[in-house]
């Protein structure tokens, strides 16, 4: 089973990145969204992220057009008809999620592949959306994406072997380093780094320390690039909260509870960088 062909749904933060790394390994990269103002966003953030390499060095002038020509813009879900794969990066709602897939199946041709950038939700209840849960799979991308590494790889119940050496194999191609994950909420990744950041926050909350110097302990103590609070702030409020009610509602254990004031932040709208407040304000 070749790739060549994918198409990103989502050109938010997560989407355009997926886009651009595919379309730097040479693969022809259809990148939807319902808005045009969404892709102009998305397509102006790859040209920077691109022309920030050429700065550094990093690619040729010559090199970075290349990449930008080999993604086109898709406004119609319609456009799934001819492509190899198509990865599913819009926002963490398992209801909208099962619709994208739904319809999806009914466009596609039979042997595309359906896969889910979801960061917490179960890949065998999104597969269950349609009729071919044997192609569907689960490639979690790591934020940023044109820098991390990892992409946990998860199969769902009915995800063929096929599938998974595919995607497999196209992680690599992007240089990205494939983990094998099982279906379980919050998979590795999120499963273990939300509660670490969801404690964090109940500190701050219970008074414990200020949350400059909640991060700085994990900082300086822990040799973490940035503390849990900030990180929060660089993920989203709203995502964050949502991995944990999705973690509390799988597991139904009280380890899991988000924070009160998480809660209250997302209430409030303060879901951190992209709102311009969260734990930290931004400009």
């Amino acid at each position: 089973m070749e790739i060549k062909k994918v198409m990103v749904i989502g050109a938010g933060q997560m989407g355009g990145g997926i886009a651009q790394v595919c379309a730097q390994a040479g693969f022809t990269v259809k990148l939807n969204d319902i808005k045009d103002e969404s892709l102009d966003k998305g397509f102006t953030v790859i040209t920077k992220n691109l022309s920030r390499n050429v700065e550094k060095g990093r690619m040729t002038v010559d090199e970075k057009n290349a990449v930008l020509s080999r993604i086109s813009r898709s406004l119609d879900l319609q456009d799934a008809e001819d492509v190899d794969i198509v990865i599913e990066a819009a926002v963490e709602n398992m209801d909208i999620k099962k619709s994208i897939f739904a319809k999806i199946d009914g466009i596609a041709q039979p042997n595309t592949i359906l896969a889910t950038n979801t960061s917490s939700m179960p890949i065998t209840e999104i597969a269950a959306a349609t009729n071919r849960p044997g192609k569907v799979i689960g490639m979690h991308f790591m934020n940023p994406v044109p820098v991390m590494k990892l992409v946990e790889i998860i199969r769902g119940l009915a995800t063929e072997d096929g599938v998974y050496a595919a995607v497999d194999g196209m992680t690599k191609k992007l240089a990205k380093v494939p983990v094998e994950v099982n279906d379980f909420p919050g998979f590795v990744a999120n499963r273990i780094l939300m509660p670490m950041i969801n404690e964090a926050i109940f500190t701050l909350y219970e008074g414990v320390a200020t949350k400059e110097a909640i991060d700085d302990v994990m900082k300086l103590g822990m040799n973490h690039p940035m503390g849990p609070l900030q990180l929060a702030d660089f993920i989203g409020l709203d995502t964050c909260l949502y991995i944990m009610e999705t973690l509390h509602e799988g597991f139904g254990d009280s380890k899991y509870r988000p924070c009160p004031l998480l809660r209250k932040y997302v209430n409030a709208g303060w879901l951190g960088n992209k709102s311009g407040r969260g734990f930290y304000e931004y400009n």
